[in-house]
Order: C-alpha cells, then structure tokens, then sequence
C-alpha cells in the first residue's frame, strides 16, 4: 500500500525545486524504473539521470528497490520511498528581528499588538480560519495559533485542543471575549434581524471561509434552525477575514454578513449582536519563549487602551491562562 510522507527539510525542499529531478521523483512515484528508462522518459543520458538520482537517494526520497539480472544485464531499480509527498516547512525572513508566525482566525487585536511590537518582534499573521489554524499548528506550520471554535458541549476551543493535541504540552491563553453578529448596511435598508432572514430571496450574503470559528458558529445555526444552506443567496461567497466581508457589504456587493462588532464600526455599517465568545492563544511549549513579548503585552496597560477602544472587545479575561 503506498503512503504518503511530509517533506519536513529545507534541503529536501530546495532540491524538489529544481523541475528535473521533481519529474524524476514523479516517475518513481508511479512505478519502480531503471536509470536507462528514465533517461529515454526525459530524453537524457543515464549519466545524467544517475547524477540526480544519487541526490534524490540521499535526500531520502527515493531508494533501490530491486535488481534484476537477465543472462549478462544487470538492471537496478529505483522507486520513491512513497506514493505521495506533502510539502510541509516554514521559511521565515532572515533578519535582526525574531519572528513569530500566527496561523489561525482573524482577529483585530492580534493586528495592533503586531503593529506595537514590530520594531522588536516580526509577527506575521495568516488568517486561515480556527480549525485550519490549529491544523497548522499540529502540523508545524506556524508558532502560535488563534481561535474561537465552539463545541457541540458549550465550551470554547478547549474540546477542540484535546482533540487535536492529546499528547502535547500547550500554553493556552485568553486574548479576549468578542462579539460577533450582523453586520448591515447603514440603516438597515433591508429590515434583516436573525439568521432565519438570510433565507430571503431579496437578501445577498457574504460568508466566512470554510474552517473559521464563525462559519462554524453559522453552519450550527442552520443545522438548529433546519435552514439548508442552498436557501441561502451568497453562501458560497467567502472572504477570510472580518474586515473584507464588512468592506463587501459598504461597497454593496452583499447585504449582510456575520462578523466582530469592531469591524462593523471600522466600516461604519450597523450591527445586530448575536453571541459573545472567548477568542484563545494556543502556543507550544518549544514556542513560548518566542511568544513571550506577545503574552507580555496583554498585561499592559496600553494593550487595555487599545482594545477597549474596539467596540465589542471584552478584556476582563485577557491573559487568564485555560486548562484543557
């Protein structure tokens, strides 16, 4: 049965960059080949292929996986050292600066203390949504990760992190309670108050990407309500974070969209509150050091000013340390 094996080196990587030898490794993925086979796939010499292949064995992605003689022929074969291979390595800048990559949902507050510590710490922020965020995070992919998934069970993230990290030691830290719901045009032109009015054929919605706390929030309302997300016109329209999904709707191109409170004043439309939730910092162990200025942050009193000037940010938690 063939497998499939991360790529988890800078050298390995940097070798599959070179096309040739990513077309030879691709050719041993299908079927075990000899070198002179090779060479008459890719119209080269077995001198050269040999080259490539001795480089592909000592990176170990491909190995001998036979040799076969026919009366005075002597045949070696070579096969990849499995079916597949997934590209899995962080390549950060090369700087003065350390640097601190955030995988997870987006997140104003993250954005300013980014913006504060710059000049001593590079934290670079992908919002890939909660769950993809933590995948990243068991995967290697990033420092720290951020979310705010809720359980079937009423609790927050921790479910989630027991789940995903059964056997791994996390630092697990509130950044804040936000809250989230409608996010509408100025005035409310359309009259939109809950979910249920998403069904309307006059509304258009815009919805967050597969993976985000807040897709996963909605896509539970509609499971709740018996509302089948095809009813909803826009549902399929993403966008990554909060502040593109309220840009969509100042520039009228959807009529409502789910989102942060602050977000929603940022873009000066109208909000309706839906639900408040806690919004976690998931670092490991081997990454705390490197996260400290971050978790130092939250404790002063700037980070307060900052965040209480975003409307909807509950901080009275910010910092608290969580047991999963």
């Amino acid at each position: 049965m063939k497998k499939t094996s991360p790529i988890t080196s800078l050298e390995q990587t940097k070798l599959l960059a070179d096309s040739r030898r990513l077309q030879i490794l691709r050719y041993l993925m299908a079927s075990p080949a000899t070198l002179t086979q090779l060479a008459e796939k890719l119209g080269k010499s077995p001198a050269w292929v040999r080259h490539h292949m001795q480089m592909l064995v000592k990176a170990d992605l491909a190995e001998q996986a036979e040799i076969r003689v026919r009366g005075t022929v002597t045949e070696k074969f070579y096969r990849a050292k499995a079916g597949a291979f997934l590209l899995q390595q962080m390549i950060l800048p090369d700087g003065k600066r350390p640097v601190l990559l955030f995988a997870g949902s987006h997140d104003l507050v993250i954005e300013a203390i980014s913006e504060k510590l710059s000049p001593h710490l590079d934290i670079i922020l992908n919002p890939v949504g909660s769950l993809d965020g933590l995948i990243n995070l068991r995967q290697g992919l990033c420092h720290l990760s951020g979310a705010h998934l809720l359980d079937e069970s009423g609790a927050y993230n921790t479910p989630y992190l027991s789940r995903l990290f059964p056997q791994r030691d996390l630092q697990v830290v509130t950044l804040a309670h936000r809250t989230q719901g409608l996010m509408l045009a100025p005035a409310n032109p359309k009259g939109i108050r809950a979910v249920n009015d998403l069904m309307r054929n006059d509304i258009r919605f815009v919805n967050r990407n597969l993976g985000s706390g807040t897709r996963i929030w909605l896509d539970e309302q509609l499971r709740e309500q018996n509302i089948p997300s095809k009813m909803i016109n826009g549902y399929e329209n993403t966008c990554t974070t909060h502040s593109a999904a309220a840009k969509e709707v100042k520039m009228g191109l959807a009529d409502v969209c789910i989102g942060l409170q602050a977000a929603a004043l940022q873009s000066e439309l109208d909000f309706i509150p839906l639900f408040e939730e806690r919004f976690d910092l998931a670092i490991p162990k081997e990454h705390a050091a490197l996260a400290t200025p971050l978790l130092d942050e939250l404790q002063t009193a700037a980070f307060r000013n900052t965040a209480q000037t975003l409307t909807g940010y509950n901080i009275a938690q910010s910092g608290v340390q969580i047991l999963y």
